[in-house]
């Protein structure tokens, strides 16, 4: 079975930093895209930043240039947030496209969401 571990989410005061970090475990034959996506309260799950397998990114234009997501191999990924402002605050879920077997698509597996919370 795939499992995605985050963990490194918190309490921080606006302007700090914080590092998130995505473990995939499990049973598979590759992975390809993996990201990170938040929900605050009362809102949509939206798009933070994703990187491919060969490293290409992509950023919601809300954190441009003040997060940076890495890949230090297949099956870790990181958020790398400074300058945390406090509508950054929402739970934050790591996702990878996953194929299980060679014969199989790439399914989207969910992590189980880290708090990230900015304080003004």
């Amino acid at each position: 079975q795939v499992q995605l571990v985050e963990s490194g989410g918190g309490l921080v005061q606006a302007g700090g930093s914080l590092r998130l970090s995505c473990a995939v475990s499990g049973t598979m034959f590759s992975i390809n895209a993996m990201g990170w996506y938040r929900q605050a309260s009362g809102k949509q799950r939206e798009l933070v930043a994703t990187i491919t397998s060969g490293g290409s990114t992509n950023y919601a234009d809300s954190v441009k240039g003040r997060f940076t997501i890495s890949r230090d191999n297949a099956k870790t990924v990181y958020l790398q947030m400074n300058s945390l402002k406090p509508e950054d605050t929402a739970v934050y879920y790591c996702a990878a496209d996953v194929k299980k077997y060679v014969s199989t698509f790439f399914t989207k597996y969910w992590g189980q969401g880290t708090q990230v919370t900015v304080s003004s």
